[in-house]
């Protein structure tokens, strides 16, 4: 991405990140790289995903798309279900069973 989820130097990259915030995935389970900051990085990404926009989504090192894909994935589901396929968002909490209530 371009700068941090932080501190996103682009739209795209801080659209990405809301999205990925938006579905829940865990931040121990997520790794950014600012490709500002490292030029051969930025275009050996590009090259191997061939894909020529960052940011770029790989999850288990697998290339997934870049902003427009992401957000096309989310707004069809198919995100959603890729993301807890891989295991990657934040695990719910079981639901409480309700308290009986106390006689007095």
């Amino acid at each position: 991405m371009k700068g941090t989820p932080e501190t996103p130097q682009c739209g795209f990259s801080r659209a990405s990140v809301q999205i990925l915030g938006l579905q829940g995935v865990d931040p121990d389970k997520f790794a950014a790289f600012n490709v500002l900051e490292d030029e051969e990085l930025r275009q050996g990404l590009k090259e191997y995903s061939d894909w020529p926009t960052i940011p770029q989504l790989y999850l288990q090192k697998e290339f997934v798309g870049g902003c427009d894909i992401l957000m096309a994935m989310h707004q069809n589901g198919e995100l959603s279900k890729i993301l807890e396929e891989k295991d990657v968002l934040v695990p719910s909490e079981a639901p409480k069973e309700p308290e009986a209530p106390k006689e007095p």
